[in-house]
């Protein structure tokens, strides 16, 4: 897999996407474009690119898992953490969110997304286990010893 992402002109470093989502034209009426924008790619800083793929396509051809409930795609080379969502009292969401992904971003800045996903399933999609990690990341894990080799007597000593 390569070390970035192409979107429109744009090299994006493939570890600064944290997810993407469906783009829905009518949440931002003020916003005019010709093109037939369908996703919305969101870096860990939060910033987002619009994007002409369906999330479902960007995400397999880019590594990313799905979550079918949301239609949200993570980036297992993000270090997400997973709540249960409960709202504060006071606060009515539109939705029935059940979940938090929460990430920090480049300066250390927590971030989060509400989701309608279940937190096991969350959790099983956007953080991965060792084994993924390693495949996500392209390394192994190496085992270091922390105790020196003891050499036996006859080789130490000098005559």
């Amino acid at each position: 897999m390569s070390t970035f992402v192409t979107v429109g002109r744009r090299l994006i470093p493939h570890n600064h996407i944290a997810f993407v989502e469906p783009y829905d034209p009518a949440a931002n009426p003020r916003f005019q474009t010709s093109r037939d924008f369908l996703g919305r790619v969101v870096m860990v800083n939060r910033d987002s690119i619009l994007i002409e793929e369906r999330p479902e396509a960007f995400a397999e051809a880019n590594g990313l898992r799905m979550l079918t409930a949301d239609r949200v795609a993570t980036n297992p080379a993000v270090h997400f953490r997973v709540e249960t969502f409960l709202p504060a009292e006071g606060f009515t969401p539109a939705k029935a969110y059940m979940t938090r992904l929460l990430w920090r971003d480049l300066d250390g800045n927590d971030q989060s997304k509400l989701l309608l996903s279940e937190p096991e399933t969350v959790l099983a999609a956007a953080v991965p286990t060792d084994g993924a990690l390693v495949a996500a990341s392209g390394r192994g894990i190496r085992k270091v010893s922390r105790r020196r080799q003891r050499q036996p007597m006859s080789q130490t000593l000098h005559p």
